[in-house]
């Protein structure tokens, strides 16, 4: 959606829980002309009968408030009506809506009737309960929410067949460790058989007639056992290091990869709900530690399994053979037994993972939108829609439980089934003189340890099932083709741009709303040095056109051209390097302020940053806090103001001299006074490069070179400003500067 709508949505919902006190921070900032004044006409009804908090730079959206306190450095300077603080010539108040006119002016003198025709909008006036107004400057610490939206439709995807070859393959570098870990694990392995051999033995020994030699034996089987504890001990150490290591280091390098990959796939896979960041961030912490766990502990019991099955079968076999193949004929049993638990668990453990998730997702939305389910004290909606999320899951887990229980209760009655049988063969065998009784101790003991290795092995189905969905999952990511390869080895790496850019034909609609055609045969060419402005009603598709040049997304249809090459032809990494962007909604990382002004810059003076700083009008309230640009943002900005964030995007994007200037309403969160040096600022940097303006406040374009109308995907007028004006009451350029003198008549006439 583009901000104006968000913001819409967000108006709606707080007009539908009818609150007793309504706060309004910069409610109508990412709306257009016509829809501000809608907007702002709901909100004035809406808050007839209760206590309305407004804080806003369009000093005409708080004109008909009760109380104005006008703020600067966090002290209330001024506090009265607009009639009463517009009277003092001297006053703060006063300045800040001389500077609004002074930008406006030029309008006017174009459009004097549009005065006359709107008046009745500034001298209406609503009764209403005291209704408190904050016009503050931008450098006035305030907090700031983000909407953030997601696609409406998943794309599915479908799981590669899990290779546990290739998990394996990637842990090579770590070869040392495998053969090591293996070694001991095989080691351990065999050491289960022989104290299964030495318990038997020593069991035997006690059916002997001679007091000495019972003694003698007792003794020498007792170091035995001895040595097989130290030797269990060593190895079990070499062992769990060796796996343990390999699995960390695999664990380090899945996270890598995928986040590597998942930095390369096209914005339009974030845009689906399967892709949520909450989903990814769950995906990366789980699947990679499941893997790790399949590869260090499972793999050496696997390896110890095998080795303790090998060596004891071959001991039986030797000692009795008889009765080792009755007892071996039976395992096969127990064996059958795990695998159909496994092949149940495996099918419901995808259908658990997915119910997971939906879980995960809605908690990292609470988490990350804490400020707006605190400010609708919705945290109890948030908990029963966490509970209804995880109800899937626990019916998926008690189904779980109970397929699991059924699976190991009847392998372990087989067990003692088979030892029944196991008893019974032994003494038929005893009696017809084949085997001595020491002979039936030592198999039964070495045959029946094999057993209950086998049913450890058989315990973990459960997490083999859950691994083999987890390495799935993990080379699904790896192994996709992003359809926007930002590092086409083939594509073509410029030095320099010009900065032309050239839309053709172009059809489109998001990857997450297929069924929305934004464009259809769109088409725009763009000069190179000139300054082009966008404007248009919200949803009309500006924003979307900035996407198309940083290719963000692909066409349906048509090309997007850039110094009259095909933008899919560069490499997309270096042609991005040559293109500066300030968004609609200022985006900061978790560091210090310095940190944000030279990302994605390759290096910066101090000297630079602080002009890069000074450009945006950042430097001061910078220098004003208490660790300069080493102040830290927070997660997201939230320490910093809307306006604050946004002055720091643009000083990044001055840093970073770009040859294209994308600005997507770049001065929306400014007040009065900041937006005016900011735009002066940028018309400087905007100075001999191709600069792409998205605009709602129309004074801000007025000196662009071109001038582009947009309606509902369509450029319906092309222009200059003076141009397009000339054009009277029946261009469509004209309505939207009468329209937005209209809303400011208010303030003017004063």
């Amino acid at each position: 959606m583009s901000g104006g709508q968000k913001q819409r949505i967000a108006i709606a919902r707080a007009i539908l829980k009818s609150p007793k006190i309504l706060l309004l921070d910069e409610a109508t900032s990412a709306l257009d002309t016509e829809s501000e004044r809608v907007v702002q006409d709901a909100l004035d009804a809406a808050s007839v009968g209760r206590t309305t908090i407004v804080i806003a730079h369009r000093l005409s959206t708080v004109r008909n408030a009760d109380v104005i306190a006008v703020m600067q450095a966090g002290e209330v300077r001024e506090l009265g009506s607009h009639d009463e603080l517009i009277a003092d010539d001297g006053a703060l108040y006063s300045s800040l809506v001389r500077l609004q006119q002074a930008k406006d002016s030029r309008e006017e003198g174009v459009l004097p009737a549009a005065t006359g025709s709107s008046s009745q909008l500034g001298s209406s006036s609503h009764s209403m309960s005291r209704r408190f107004s904050a016009a503050s400057r931008s450098s006035s610490a305030r907090s700031s929410g983000k909407d953030d939206g997601d696609g409406d439709d998943a794309e599915l995807r479908t799981l590669p067949v899990p290779s546990f070859r290739r998990l394996l393959m990637m842990n090579a570098p770590e070869w040392k460790q495998a053969v090591l870990g293996s070694f001991s694990a095989v080691v351990f392995g065999g050491v289960q058989p022989v104290y299964a051999y030495a318990m038997g033995s020593m069991i035997s020994v006690y059916f002997l007639t001679d007091d000495g030699e019972i003694k003698a034996k007792t003794r020498t089987y007792a170091l035995i056992f001895v040595g097989l504890s130290v030797l269990s001990f060593l190895i079990n150490i070499g062992q769990h290091y060796n796996f343990g290591a390999m699995g960390e280091y695999l664990t380090k390098r899945v996270r890598e990869r995928m986040l590597s990959k998942i930095l390369t796939f096209e914005v339009g896979w974030f845009d689906q709900d399967d892709n949520s960041s909450g989903a990814i961030c769950s995906q990366l912490a789980k699947d990679a530690n499941v893997v790790r766990s399949l590869v260090g502990d499972r793999m050496a019991l696997i390896i110890q399994t095998v080795s303790a099955v090998t060596i004891a079968c071959t001991m039986g076999l030797v000692i009795a053979w008889r009765l080792a193949l009755v007892m071996i004929a039976v395992q096969p049993l127990i064996i059958v037994c795990f695998y159909a638990r496994r092949v149940l668990l495996k099918s419901m453990s995808k259908k658990a993972v997915k119910a997971q998730a939906e879980s995960s997702k809605l908690a990292a939305e609470a988490v990350s939108n804490l400020r707006t389910v605190t400010a609708f004290s919705s945290q109890d909606r948030i908990l029963r829609l966490f509970d209804v999320a995880q109800e899937g899951p626990r019916r998926e887990s008690i189904r779980q439980s109970w397929f699991a229980g059924l699976g190991l209760a009847t392998s372990m009655s087989l067990m003692t089934c088979t030892w029944a049988l196991d008893f019974w063969y032994g003494g038929k065998l005893l009696t017809e003189g084949l085997i001595t009784a020491k002979a039936l101790f030592q198999t039964f003991m070495i045959l029946v340890s094999t057993g209950r290795v086998i049913a450890d092995a058989g315990s973990m189905t459960t997490d083999l099932a859950k691994g083999a969905d987890a390495v799935g999952s993990v080379f699904a990511v790896l192994d996709r083709d992003t359809r926007i390869n930002p590092e086409d080895p083939e594509g073509y790496k410029p030095e320099k741009l010009k900065g032309e850019v050239d839309i053709k034909g172009v059809d489109f609609a998001y990857p997450a709303r297929p069924d929305v055609i934004i464009f259809k045969g769109f088409s725009l060419s763009i000069r190179a040095g000139k300054s082009t402005a966008l404007v248009g009603h919200s949803g009309s598709g500006k924003s979307t056109i900035i996407g198309l040049i940083e290719r963000f997304y692909d066409p349906l249809k048509g090309s997007v051209r850039i110094d009259g090459r095909d933008i899919r032809a560069y490499h997309l990494r270096s042609v991005r390097r040559h293109i500066g962007m300030v968004g609609q909604e200022p985006t900061l990382f978790a560091g210090t302020i310095r940190d944000n002004i030279i990302y994605g810059t390759d290096a910066a003076t101090e000297a630079e940053i602080e002009n890069a700083a000074r450009a945006a009008n950042a430097h001061d309230f910078i220098s004003n806090l208490k660790d300069g640009y080493g102040t830290w943002c927070g997660d997201r900005g939230v320490q910093l103001s809307g306006g604050q964030k946004q002055r720091i995007a643009i000083a990044r994007a001055i840093l970073k001299n770009p040859a294209i200037l994308l600005l997507d309403e770049a001065t929306s969160a400014l007040d009065s006074q900041s937006e005016k040096v900011v735009q002066e600022a940028l018309e400087r940097v905007m100075v001999g490069r191709t600069s792409v303006v998205v605009a709602h406040r129309l004074s801000t374009i007025q000196n662009c070179d071109l001038i582009a109308v947009l309606e509902r995907g369509v450029v319906v007028e092309k222009g200059t400003h003076a141009s397009l004006m000339a054009k009277g009451p029946t261009g469509t350029y004209f309505g939207l500067v009468r329209l937005q003198q209209g809303v400011k008549l208010g303030i003017n006439q004063h």
